[in-house]
């Protein structure tokens, strides 16, 4: 794929939803201190490992639809924006409340939006919100709609619980828990984004472009299910971290002041502080200008990205001007880089 350059695309606001229920790694830990002392696993692993300290899940019973919901409600009452002026409504969450219909059409019936606003869902690992970022901007720039709406709904609460007695039954050995150790650092977290036309943005958060990048020979490297996911955690950081390379490049040479001076904010996917050291090693980045909320929220998929974005603005680290990068890597392999200027 070309570079994707935007010309009439803003962001007009960005907002998440957190739950309520915090689950340490030391509980988690506490949970398998049976098998993990079989095994020889001394405690604090989870958190020596990546950095994790604890994530959030939503209560029990709580679906992807049920939070994206709060989460799209919020964005519309801080904007102020009609429902009948939404064009397009994607949902690009992981989670699931069935395999059909899509969450994009429950979400669209929970907020009684027009019928002439187009609904689906966008699957991509942790990548899909940015996926669904640039499909709505294509969108806007082709003149179709005035308004899109996004929306991304987590919960990690079933496969964390799932994984857990999976990993205190009997026969569990060393090589269930590290295929599965990945899924003890999943959070959960519900996040919504308007895009509009520029000309009617208050917000002033222009979309200047993306690249994307794929490495699907790696494709078998994490799979997830409902209850169940597995991850060679070594090789997504190695392959994972050399796609990023190749699109960090695509980007410096295509879109607009890329490069590491010029970026005054990395919203990064973000699954381990392991994963982040070698990312900006590999890439040339200043960590501090990293907004990070892994050890907090765990890895939340494909909401991270957003969730972060939300945050950095919300506690006053992003100042108008800002050359913010948003970059994203999920299972498949894909990466996809975004420039924004807040």
């Amino acid at each position: 794929m070309k570079p994707l350059f935007f010309n009439n695309v803003a962001i007009e606001a960005v907002e998440c939803v957190l739950p309520a229920t915090v689950i340490t790694s030391a509980e988690i830990e506490a949970q398998l201190s049976g098998p993990m002392q079989r095994m020889g696993i001394k405690p604090g692993l989870i958190e020596g490992l990546t950095g994790i300290r604890e994530r959030r899940f939503w209560d029990a019973g709580q679906q992807a639809s049920d939070v994206a919901t709060l989460a799209a409600e919020k964005v519309l009452e801080k904007t102020g924006i009609p429902r009948e002026a939404i064009g397009c409504l994607i949902s690009t969450s992981v989670s699931k409340d069935y395999i059909e219909p899509s969450v994009a059409s429950l979400v669209h019936g929970n907020l009684g939006l027009a019928d002439h606003c187009i609904n689906y869902d966008m699957g991509n690992a942790c990548l899909g919100f940015v996926n669904g970022m640039a499909s709505v901007g294509m969108m806007i720039d082709a003149g179709l709609i005035d308004y899109g709406l996004i929306v991304d709904g987590e919960n990690s609460r079933e496969v964390v619980e799932a994984t857990i007695q999976r990993l205190q039954k009997p026969d569990a050995g060393p090589e269930s828990f590290r295929d599965q150790f990945a899924t003890l650092t999943l959070g959960s977290g519900a996040v919504a984004m308007i895009l509009c036309r520029r000309d009617l943005a208050t917000s002033g958060h222009r979309a200047n472009g993306a690249v994307t990048r794929a490495a699907t020979r790696h494709c078998r490297l994490c799979l997830g299910q409902r209850d169940r996911m597995t991850a060679d955690a070594s090789k997504v950081l190695i392959f994972g971290v050399e796609l990023a390379k190749k699109t960090w490049d695509l980007a410096t040479s295509t879109l607009n002041r890329w490069s590491d001076a010029e970026i005054d904010a990395y919203m990064p996917h973000q699954v381990s502080q392991r994963n982040m050291d070698v990312l900006n090693e590999k890439l040339g980045l200043t960590p501090e200008k990293h907004h990070l909320n892994f050890p907090t929220l765990g890895n939340i998929g494909p909401a991270a990205v957003p969730i972060t974005l939300s945050q950095a603005a919300e506690s006053g680290r992003l100042h108008p001007g800002h050359h913010v990068a948003l970059m994203g890597i999920g299972s498949g392999l894909n990466c996809s880089m975004m420039s924004l200027t807040w």
